[in-house]
């Protein structure tokens, strides 16, 4: 899969966070390149998650910087870094259960919504035909990642395997420039993993969109993703191709164990 090493969408510098007396980021230094899928691996507890929550505004690093396309994000609420195209899902889903599908996925276009409340509630004229342009781009998403048996499901009765994938639609549905994903196939059967990598790699091959994908499997991770980037207690300990994470002694000590 070609992409483009070149453009750097992401530049993380000298990243550090902590919770009181907890380092949870040591000084972590992480280029995102256009066209690539990034893989984000360790143990649980290194800061794969809070490295997320850093570049979409949930936390604020005490110390460094996020560069997206140049501009700091340190500083951004999540909603404005949102607005600038980088959506993700998350490890314990963040779904509205009360609503279906198809309105969990039209909620994720409000961003990109033109017309306010009153024209909104009037509907006719040029709110109705935006109404139906977005309804549009989320009928091609439901059909990507084949949902239309689950599309006016009520999301709380769905099995886990299917709100995962309806977390997934939502953050297709903000048209993102940066997608990052925490931990997608996290409680998984085999079967549904195997769909989801191939809705991950669906998306890429679609889209080219830079991807940053946080995930336990190694399997998987070895399948799909250009390089690695490898966390533990908080410090990136290594960063390059599969192959070459896969025999790094450091990673086998740190995450794969030792035999």
């Amino acid at each position: 899969m070609p992409h483009n090493k070149n453009e750097r969408i992401l530049r993380i510098s000298d990243l550090s966070l902590s919770f009181g007396g907890l380092q949870a980021l040591n000084r972590i230094d992480l280029d995102i390149h256009d066209g690539e899928i990034l893989a984000v691996i360790g143990p649980n507890g290194a800061g794969k998650t809070c490295l997320l929550n850093c570049i979409n505004g949930f936390y604020h690093p005490y110390e460094g910087s996020i560069l997206y396309r140049e501009k700091d994000l340190t500083a951004l609420k999540p909603h404005k870094i949102a607005m600038l195209g980088i959506a993700r899902t998350f490890q314990n889903i963040e779904l509205y259960s009360g609503l279906s599908a198809l309105d969990n996925l039209m909620a994720a276009r409000h961003i990109h919504m033109k017309h306010g409340a009153l024209l909104g509630c009037l509907f006719f004229g040029p709110t109705r035909r935006e109404e139906i342009a977005h309804r549009r781009q989320v009928e091609e998403i439901i059909d990507l990642l084949e949902m239309e048996p689950v599309r006016k499901k009520v999301v709380g009765s769905l099995p886990y395997g299917q709100r995962k994938r309806v977390d997934l639609a939502r953050a297709l549905c903000m048209d993102p420039s940066v997608l990052l994903l925490d931990e997608p196939m996290a409680g998984m059967n085999v079967e549904e993993k195997e769909d989801m990598a191939r809705f991950i790699l669906d998306i890429y091959e679609l889209k080219r969109i830079p991807i940053v994908l946080v995930e336990h499997d190694m399997d998987v991770v070895m399948d799909i993703s250009h390089r690695v980037a490898v966390l533990d207690f908080g410090s990136k300990i290594a960063e390059g191709l599969p192959q070459e994470i896969k025999n790094d002694q450091k990673v086998i000590k740190a995450y794969l164990g030792e035999e």
